[in-house]
């Protein structure tokens, strides 16, 4: 796991190129503390560079920018699970190796079967590939859209890093886009393909551009997607397919030469990656755990159920409201991208490297996949909802209530409106009050971006899946799993998102796959023999914190409020009055952080 950045066909000289690079690293260098490097191919104008996280071949061969065969060369960030698999392959048709690391696999792959080695890579991956023959530059990201990578081709150039605040080595990507807080207010994030910044974009998950240096332009292709069936009916079938996935999911993913630990929320997710990981690990599995003394969201009793169960080595963190004082400067300088989450995920991270673990399994993915939101109950009123006129629909918006309020969303036609009516922060009214904008410009900009399929067709649940699994988990749960992590050393593994499992839970009938009493019943049949029945009876709480309070108690929030606009303050005083949810006043933070409000 790393972090990368490069430059190709700059009109600089090439020694500011390099210079340019390397601070690019260097602003990135938390997400690789170990080594860094540098290739320069100098005729041809490109630099690579690298900031390397060890976890497989600790030794200096794994030393990135890597090489293969003086033909090709790489900078990569991510884990291929099936690389041995590959390897065995590859030698089979010839190849040689020099180290053991996953990356010099891909180099080998690629030399084999060009651009179709992609979809062979299991894994989360985002990487640069310069073929130093034909002159081609590849920018490459996996089929999920785990590992990030960002890039721009501002004058026939092109630049790419791991995260955006790589590009403030730059002067020319300094100027902001200026409507990326309206997406903020709206979403809560920022979805792809929009960022912050007026000439960079992120690549699209399951695609690789191309860059051809001889013909100065180029390409983007899609090399993986993930399609929905009904095909699968057999329940019993089904559960015993998923297990073997799962299984074979979690056994990969803690293949590492560094320590490895498993996230243990009390959740089911997470109890059932530890429950699996522990029959590899056996007595030597790691787990990592946070609790409060505010006892409504401590999740201590069903953690210390599975402890005890898998008998494991447990690391708890007691998080008490001072260290989330203490912490939360901090937290929003390490926000590559504005999130109003994230936050979770940042301290379990810290504790993770306090304790000595360069990667964590996590059981993101499992609502997503199997129906653990309850949005995916609300679907049948939402798709109602969205039939009635448009007047009717936009006679909530001045309302505090902020379900009604979101009301107005389901005019955007499609599963965009579904998204932000379900999920929302503000709605347009409302963002356009707060930003001194006109109601007709947030509207037309949340219509114009981002771009989304259409996938009426689909069943109503498998829609929910889709939109969750796409947007929500996309553009907010798993960048800010990267970024929160990564700023501490760590690497966030998520087994539910295993390449085969996703294609076969999508083969699921939807009768099959979400029926049931409980929320991801499926699940819960799959493993309800090795988990404690409190674990899977208990209500769904998320990986939440008791921030309403802490927030309410931030001298750091009342100083930022004191000191700025009418706006900010009228809605702090909302906030104090419960009427306004935590996650929107944290956006709110986060925008005057950004210097926006």
């Amino acid at each position: 796991m790393c972090r990368i950045a490069g430059i190709l066909n700059s009109g600089q000289p090439m020694y500011n190129i390099e210079d340019i690079v390397i601070n690019m690293c260097n602003l990135q260098k938390h997400g690789g503390p170990d080594d860094s490097g540098i290739y320069n191919a100098t005729e041809d104008r490109l630099v690579l560079g690298n900031r390397r996280l060890s976890l497989l071949d600790l030794s200096n061969a794994g030393h990135m920018p890597m090489q293969y065969q003086d033909h090709y060369y790489i900078t990569y960030n991510g884990e291929i699970y099936n690389y041995l698999e590959l390897k065995r392959e590859l030698t089979a048709l010839g190849h040689h190796f020099t180290n053991h690391s996953d990356t010099e696999v891909i180099l080998a792959a690629y030399s084999q079967w060009g651009s179709l080695s992609f979809s062979k890579l299991k894994g989360m991956f985002a990487f640069a590939l310069w073929d130093n023959v034909e002159k081609e530059l590849l920018l490459v990201r996996d089929a999920i859209g785990i590992k990030p990578i960002y890039y721009s081709t501002l004058s026939d150039n092109l630049f790419f890093a791991s995260e955006l605040r790589a590009f403030n080595a730059i002067p020319q990507f300094h100027e902001q886009n200026k409507k990326w807080p309206i997406y903020m207010m709206a979403y809560g994030h920022i979805p792809e393909p929009v960022s912050t910044l007026k000439e960079v974009k992120p690549l699209h998950k399951g695609c690789f551009l191309k860059y051809d240096l001889k013909k100065r332009n180029y390409s983007i292709q899609s090399f993986a997607h993930f399609s929905y069936s009904n095909e699968i009916l057999n329940r019993n079938e089904a559960i015993e397919n998923i297990k073997e996935l799962l299984k074979d999911a979690v056994e990969e993913q803690l293949i590492a030469d560094a320590p490895v630990a498993v996230f243990l929320s009390g959740g089911l997710d997470s109890g059932i990656i530890a429950t699996i990981a522990s029959t590899y690990k056996k007595e030597n599995l790691n787990a990592l755990s946070i609790y409060f003394e505010e006892k409504e969201y401590s999740e201590k009793k069903f953690q210390d159920l599975l402890i005890d169960k898998l008998e494991c080595n447990s690391y708890q963190l007691l998080l008490k409201e001072e260290e989330f004082h203490r912490s939360f400067p901090s937290i929003l300088e390490s926000m590559d991208m504005p999130s109003c989450d994230g936050i979770n995920t940042w301290f379990i991270s810290k504790y993770a490297a306090l304790n000595g673990f360069k990667a964590v399994l996590s059981g993101l993915g499992g609502d997503e996949l199997f129906g653990g939101y309850p949005s995916f109950n609300r679907i049948a009123a939402t798709n109602l909802l969205q039939q009635l006129p448009d007047f009717a629909k936009g006679f909530g918006k001045r309302s505090s209530s902020k379900k009604l309020s979101r009301l107005s969303y389901l005019k955007i036609e499609g599963i965009k409106g579904i998204y932000l009516f379900l999920r929302g922060h503000f709605n347009p009214f409302e963002i356009a009050r707060q930003l001194g904008a006109y109601e007709n410009e947030v509207w037309n900009t949340l219509n114009e971006m981002p771009t989304l399929l259409n996938v009426q067709h689909l069943e109503n649940k498998n829609k929910v899946s889709w939109m969750e699994f796409n947007l929500y988990m996309q553009n907010q749960l798993l960048r800010d799993a990267d970024v929160m992590s990564m700023i501490h050393g760590v690497e966030i593994r998520v087994p539910f998102l295993d390449n085969n499992l996703i294609n076969y839970a999508n083969k699921i009938n939807p009768k099959v796959k979400y029926n049931g009493s409980f929320p991801k019943q499926f699940l819960i049949d799959t493993y309800v023999n090795q988990l404690p029945r409190e674990i899977w009876e208990r209500p769904k709480m998320g990986f939440s914190f008791p921030f309403a309070k802490w927030m309410i108690n931030s001298e750091y929030i009342k100083n930022t409020i004191s000191t700025n606009s009418e706006v900010l303050q009228y809605n702090y005083k909302k906030f104090m009055k419960g009427s306004l949810h935590w996650s929107q006043m944290m956006c709110l933070i986060i925008l005057n952080h950004r210097k926006v409000l």
